[in-house]
Parts: structure tokens; C-alpha cells; sequence
């Protein structure tokens, strides 16, 4: 048997999504940790500054999304520059599994919920197949496979600092996702933002992608003050950066919620069509609202499947709630 290399080299494949990310990075730190490990990361072209901005990684290597052919010879040239002790796929699609298949791996593990045919490509399969649980912990499942203790999650990053130019009590909104099934009504975040202002003079941050600037414009614009409207101006380790500066986040089920909660702000999350026992907030401090008196959800569909279409666990979720536990949230920052 072929011995490892010390420190053992590990690569891992976690192409998208944001939030994704985010999911596997306790489990890559704790690899690191436990064995001083030389750390490699393939990811998505867009995801690739985050990832280098994650502690425990060395090399980040990027998948293609565009020119395919021509990038994906380019990647398999720069992968097979390295024989890696382990190569794991904490992703388990068709794209992540090739990108498995292509590197230089004494032993190529697969995750538990592997789907498209990608089990073909692994040697082994890191645990039993549970998806009711957070994504953190069925990702974990590949430290324990390795015969590694977990310890307290824990999601290394390293974000600039940026400089609010408002004082706290200092509250971001995220109020968008690329599912309309996650999203709360910009009326709901205009009705939340003023009972914020007034009750305890809240300043408000609003973040997005380009894609939800018509949200946020609409939401700045009902304010009753002023608010700092960053969406669609900062790269990802900016927006890092500026959540970990707030006091409070309060956000649709999206990529940035998990950032947020990773760096240790804490976060309010609004459900609707999809499940916060897989991927709510992480660890604690943090709080969920959802409608419980629907039997309709957690449907999991980008799509309303009521015959009303009228994505009623988010259309009426009422403010009220919201903004009477981020007060209590607000009054123990």
C-alpha cells in the first residue's frame, strides 16, 4: 500500500452553491486541523476568491462553466500536477464526480447523497445515506469515515474588514434568492425596517446580487431614513466583510445567510418552500421563522404547487413576528 504523504495532501471538490460552501468548510477545517493537512480546492469560477479567502486551503483550482472542453483539459493538466492522498467529493453530481475522476487520488471518496450516476466514480462512500439532518453534519460524515473525531464546528475565514459608516444597532437585509418560493415580500421588509428604526433607531444595510436590486431599491425607497443599499456592488469576500460587521441579519433562505452565520453574526431566517433542518442558520444564537399550520411545506419546489399559487407560507408570514424576536435578538448583541 502506498504511504501517505506527511502532511497528506487532500483535495476537495465543492464546485457550488454559495451557501454550499459554506456547509463544507467545518468539515475541511477539521481535516486540517487533525492532520496538518495540505488542503486544494476545486470550485466554480464565481466562487473562486471566497474560497481562497478560507483559512485551511492552499491551492484553489477552477472548474469550468464556460468553454468546457478547453477548461476541463486545462483543469485535468493542473490536477494531475499532484498525487493527492485523498480526493473527496462533498458535492456527489455528475460535474463534481468527473472532476474526481480526472485528479491523482489513492483514495477517492464519495458523500452519502450522491445522485446523477456519480457513484461510479468513487471508491468509497463516506457514511449512510440521512437526509434529515444539516447539511454541516451529513458532510461531516467524511471526517468521521476517515476515523477522525469531530469537534465543535467551527468556519474559518478570512474577510477584510470594512469600516459601517452607521452606528449600531446596525441590521442587514437579505431579501432575496433565486427561488421566488423563498422569498418574503418587499412590504413585509419595508414594515419590518420601520418598526426597527423606530423602535430602537436601527440602521439599515441592504445586500443582494445584481439580480435583486430591483428588490432592494424598492425596500430603500419605503424606508423611513436612509439606508446603506450595497446590493450588487460588492464581490463576495466584500460582502463578507460587511456582515460581519452587523448586528443582526435578517434574510430569505440564500447563499449569503450562511455566510453570515458563519462568521458568527447572528441571523434570522425566513422559510418558506425549503427546509431549515437542512439548511438553516447554523449553531447558536441564531432563530428561524416559518408557518407551521401548512401541510404544503417544506415542498422543496422552485415553484408554488397550491392551486392558488400563492406562496402563502412567505405571502403571510406575518411581520409582526419578525420584528418582535429581532428586537429580543437585537437586545442581547
Amino acid at each position: 500500500m502506498t504511504e501517505l504523504s506527511s502532511p497528506p495532501r487532500i483535495l476537495i471538490i465543492k464546485l457550488s452553491s454559495l451557501g454550499d460552501l459554506f456547509h463544507a468548510l467545518p468539515a475541511v477545517h477539521r481535516l486540517k486541523d487533525a492532520w496538518n493537512a495540505e488542503i486544494d480546492w476545486v470550485t466554480q469560477s464565481e466562487y473562486a476568491d471566497l474560497v481562497h479567502a478560507f483559512d485551511d486551503v492552499s491551492r484553489v483550482f477552477v472548474f469550468p462553466r464556460r468553454h468546457f472542453i478547453h477548461g476541463i483539459r486545462r483543469l485535468r493538466r493542473e490536477l494531475r500536477h499532484t498525487r493527492y492522498d485523498y480526493v473527496l467529493d462533498l458535492q456527489g453530481l455528475f460535474k463534481s464526480a468527473l472532476v474526481t475522476a480526472l485528479s491523482r487520488g489513492r483514495r477517492k471518496i464519495g458523500p452519502s447523497f450522491h445522485r446523477e450516476c456519480s457513484r461510479l466514480f468513487y471508491r468509497e462512500i463516506a457514511g449512510k445515506r440521512n437526509r434529515n439532518r444539516h447539511a454541516v453534519d451529513e458532510i461531516m460524515d467524511v471526517v468521521r469515515h476517515l476515523g477522525i473525531e469531530p469537534t465543535p464546528i467551527e468556519f474559518p475565514t478570512a474577510f477584510p474588514v470594512m469600516t459601517p459608516d452607521r452606528p449600531s444597532p446596525r441590521v442587514a437585509f437579505i431579501p432575496r434568492s433565486r427561488w421566488t418560493t423563498k422569498n418574503w415580500p418587499a412590504s413585509k421588509f419595508i414594515e419590518t425596517g420601520n418598526a426597527l428604526i423606530r423602535a430602537c433607531n436601527a440602521n439599515v444595510y441592504l445586500v443582494g446580487s445584481k439580480e435583486d436590486q430591483a428588490a432592494c431599491l424598492e425596500i430603500e425607497q419605503g424606508l423611513e431614513r436612509p439606508c446603506r443599499n450595497l446590493c450588487g456592488t460588492t464581490s463576495l469576500i466584500e460582502l463578507g466583510g460587511w456582515l460581519q460587521s452587523m448586528d443582526l441579519v435578517i434574510s430569505v433562505d440564500s447563499g449569503p445567510l450562511h455566510m453570515a452565520a458563519a462568521v458568527g453574526v447572528p441571523v434570522m431566517a425566513l422559510f418558506g418552500a425549503t427546509d431549515p433542518l437542512r439548511t438553516g442558520p447554523y449553531g447558536r444564537g441564531h432563530r428561524v421563522i416559518a408557518r407551521t399550520d401548512l401541510s404544503c411545506r417544506p415542498c422543496c419546489s422552485r415553484v408554488c404547487r397550491r392551486p392558488e399559487r400563492d406562496i402563502a407560507c412567505l405571502a403571510n408570514l406575518p411581520e409582526t413576528d419578525v420584528i418582535k424576536n429581532a428586537l429580543d435578538l437585537l437586545s442581547n448583541t
